[in-house]
């Protein structure tokens, strides 16, 4: 497997200069079924080694909020020098019901930043998102509180997650926005309708998360429907799920095809497409996949030197029409229908 440098993009227009390819932290330490820690640290440790410097977290991650946060924080602090640390606020589970809130008020934001810092141990957040919009609250007035933060240095640079394209113009307008964090993969396009080149436009960054469709693009599950254990939140996803499992595994035959001829994994393949998503649309893409083990942390970083003919993105191409199911079963959560 050949791993070589990876190169750097910048995050808006004056924003810090980060890995082309970052890293999600996420299911390193929760989301994804039991997780071993020794080995989970060993993989953040071989990701800087390899170059990654963009790694992406946010309060909501965990058993018990905040908990993401606590386990990369003896990572950040130790590398502190070369990470471009981005966390969230906004999003709240009530953990015995499981029900999902969205908070966008002052109060909650300022209580969030000071929580993130502290858990973290840093002085500042190199990126600070609005991890989901409440719709009830005019989105310059979100934004404005945020800019407070910049304006205070506990924050670097402001994000938002799933926005419609009118509310990155909007909050854009009150605030410069860095980064745009959004769903992105070879399975879910529908922000190449119209938020994306709404970023292009302004110049705003884009973070894509989940580029492997939330692993099921390494081509690792037979029947996901069956092979998830328990603890494993995909197991509620509706591509995850029954027969829409089966009929999204079909899918992976192209990708694999073209690994084939690229002596790579489908993994491989996916994210390199999405690299090259960048260039087609004249904008920063910062694919941000997370892994909890070594050799896929490698797997995924070689992705970024591989080169797809137009013949093979054309093979691709028909894919994201064809998959089953919806990202999440309730996709209030997402900008989707608001677009």
């Amino acid at each position: 497997m050949s791993i070589g440098r990876i190169p750097t993009v910048r995050l808006g227009t004056d924003g810090p200069e980060v890995s082309a390819q970052g890293f999600g932290c996420m299911g390193i330490s929760f989301a994804y079924g039991p997780t071993d820690a020794e080995e989970a640290r060993a993989t953040l440790e071989r990701a800087v080694e390899l170059g990654v410097t963009h790694f992406d977290t946010a309060d909501v991650y965990g058993r018990e909020p905040g908990d993401n946060e606590r386990f990369i924080a003896p990572f950040v602090r130790a590398h502190r020098d070369r990470v471009v640390l981005a966390s969230k606020f906004s999003l709240v589970v009530d953990r015995e019901t499981g029900e999902r809130l969205i908070r966008n008020d002052r109060s909650h934001m300022r209580r969030c930043v000071e929580d993130s810092l502290r858990r973290l141990g840093v002085d500042a957040l190199d990126v600070y998102y609005l991890h989901r919009r409440d719709v009830r609250r005019p989105i310059e007035e979100t934004v404005g509180d945020m800019a407070e933060l910049v304006q205070e240095g506990k924050v670097r640079h402001l994000g938002l997650s799933e926005v419609t394209a009118d509310e990155l113009r909007a909050a854009h307008a009150v605030h410069p926005i860095a980064a745009l964090q959004s769903e992105w993969s070879l399975f879910s396009r529908d922000v190449e309708r119209h938020v994306v080149g709404a970023a292009a436009d302004l110049g705003v960054a884009f973070v894509a998360y989940s580029p492997l469709g939330r692993g099921f693009l390494t081509g690792s599950f037979t029947d996901a429907s069956r092979e998830l254990t328990a603890e494993d939140f995909r197991g509620g996803l509706p591509r995850f799920s029954g027969s829409n499992a089966e009929r999204n595994a079909a899918l992976l035959e192209d990708v694999r095809a073209v690994a084939r001829a690229h002596d790579a994994t489908p993994g491989q393949i996916a994210l390199a497409w999405v690299h090259q998503r960048a260039r087609r649309w004249n904008l920063n893409v910062v694919p941000i996949p997370g892994t909890r083990r070594r050799a896929r942390v490698e797997e995924n970083t070689a992705a970024v030197g591989i080169e797809l003919s137009e013949a093979e993105l054309a093979s691709l191409e028909p894919i994201a029409g064809k998959v089953a199911g919806t990202r999440h079963a309730d996709m209030s959560f997402t900008s989707a229908g608001r677009e």
